[in-house]
């Protein structure tokens, strides 16, 4: 059996360094790669943990938006009251992965480049137009969130490069977001299909930008243009829902397995998009 090295760098440069080495791989919170070592299923040479480097630890406000370090867990999220209050929806995602146990360690890094096409708090940052700041032996770059995942556990970064942190955008007056999945018990369970609103609305209600993302109906987390197009100028009437839904529905491209077959995850996917919007739309009116 080879020998695992195990490195906790306290600077960016060091961590890229640590990761050009073959096989090694980024530790955020620990919750996915620990669970596959043992399973046998992941066999790196190297650990490289990020939660020493000062960077990819905490949350804080820049540019009138949030920077979330990779490093920075669920639990954490939760207790940071103007992030809660900005954005819902992402902190909603985020509280969903594991139990409370979990929470104190699974951060949305990790759950990003774990590269789930279910993973809970990818929807809600894609929605919410996050992008991920991204280091690696070429220096910086940012990436939205939508670009890291590029199938059933890959992702775009390449050798050396680990998601530093994540932004999200300053939060318009009258807007605010939702996340909602469905899962066949009622916690801890892996997503049969989810989704994600953000919206922003003008002084009558009407909306003025809309995203949507969907979750587990596709090998990655999708942003769907076209049911965010069909809600603005709209005050989520019957018609707009029924085109959000109808948009969600066409860019499903789900599996069948023991959780749902196809066809039932296609529908789903469309009945939570409508609901989350209702949500969304309610928080916006109120914000």
């Amino acid at each position: 059996m080879s020998q695992l090295n195990y490195i906790a760098p306290t600077t960016a440069d060091e961590a890229v360094k640590a990761l050009a080495a073959a096989g090694a791989r980024p530790l955020a919170g620990g919750t996915d790669l620990l669970v596959q070592l043992r399973a046998g299923r992941a066999k790196p040479s190297v650990i490289v943990d990020l939660k020493r480097i000062d960077a990819a630890r905490g949350i804080r406000s820049e540019g009138g938006g949030f920077v979330i370090g990779a490093a920075t867990s669920g639990a954490e999220l939760s207790e940071h009251a103007a992030l809660v209050k900005a954005w819902p929806g992402v902190v909603e995602g985020a509280n969903l992965i594991g139990s409370t146990q979990v929470q104190g360690r699974a951060t949305m890094a990790g759950n990003l480049c774990n590269g789930s096409p279910a993973a809970d708090s990818v929807p809600g940052l894609i929605a919410a137009r996050a992008v991920c700041v991204v280091v690696g032996p070429n220096g910086r770059r940012e990436a939205p969130v939508e670009q890291i995942p590029t199938g059933p556990g890959q992702t775009s970064l390449a050798q050396g490069e680990f998601v530093l942190e994540m932004r999200l955008p300053p939060r318009p007056a009258r807007s605010s977001d939702a996340y909602l999945r469905l899962i066949p018990r009622t916690e801890m369970d892996i997503a049969v299909a989810g989704a994600a609103v953000n919206l922003v609305l003008d002084a009558a209600g009407v909306v003025t930008e809309a995203h949507v993302a969907i979750g587990a109906v596709a090998p990655t987390a999708l942003l769907v243009a076209e049911a965010g197009a069909a809600l603005v100028g709209t005050k989520l009437d019957d018609a707009a829902l029924a085109k959000l839904d109808a948009a969600v529905r066409a860019a499903c491209r789900p599996i069948s397995d023991k959780r749902g077959t196809a066809a039932y995850r296609t529908k789903i996917a469309g009945v939570l998009a409508r609901r989350a919007a209702q949500i969304a739309y309610d928080r916006a009116g109120k914000a």
